[in-house]
């Protein structure tokens, strides 16, 4: 019985030691990432993991899910620079002292090592990522505009916020679509 409870426990502590859940970027399937860019990521912002399906309330996972399906909601591929580059918008969820919030970081794979950039925090709201087509985009309440000639991003809190972020070809552009 002693050797059984024992063996158990030692099985436990492995399973614990290997999962790395302190610092776990989420292993939903659709929410991998690249080996390599897990690896930065981790290194780079300790404490985080991507924003998943199960991390959204009911009604704004259903509204994802209307639009994008079984997508990771904390990750997208964009071809963001039109450099056909691998480069991804991550949500990651930072838990700082027991508090969570959320930033908006673009990965852009250069010379085989990842660049990233924070683009964006949005607090302890889970909001989502997803890339829209190139075009023009109008900020909301503004005469401001952007004309994309790329994939953009788009980051989205449900039934408050919408931001947009382009490309340029020199630089990164942000319109707010919705407040």
């Amino acid at each position: 019985m002693r050797l059984r409870l024992i063996v158990g426990l030692v099985v436990v502590a492995m399973a614990c030691l290997l999962s790395d859940t302190g610092n776990a970027i989420a292993q939903d399937s659709s929410c991998s990432l690249p080996g390599t860019l897990q690896t930065a990521i981790k290194t780079r912002y300790l404490s985080t993991r991507l924003v998943t399906l199960a991390d959204l309330g009911k009604e704004d996972r259903a509204f994802f899910q209307e639009d994008h399906g079984n997508d990771c909601p904390g990750l997208v591929k964009v071809d963001f620079y039109g450099d056909g580059k691998p480069t991804l918008a991550l949500v990651l969820v930072v838990n700082s002292g027991g508090k969570e919030s959320t930033e908006l970081v673009l990965a852009h794979e250069v010379a085989q090592k990842w660049e990233t950039v924070m683009l964006d925090n949005a607090g302890a709201s889970m909001p989502v990522v997803w890339s829209q087509g190139p075009g023009e985009y109008e900020e909301f309440n503004s005469e401001k505009k952007i004309r994309a000639t790329r994939p953009v991003i788009v980051f989205c809190g449900y039934g408050s916020w919408q931001v947009l972020y382009a490309w340029t070809g020199s630089k990164i552009s942000k319109i707010w679509l919705q407040d």
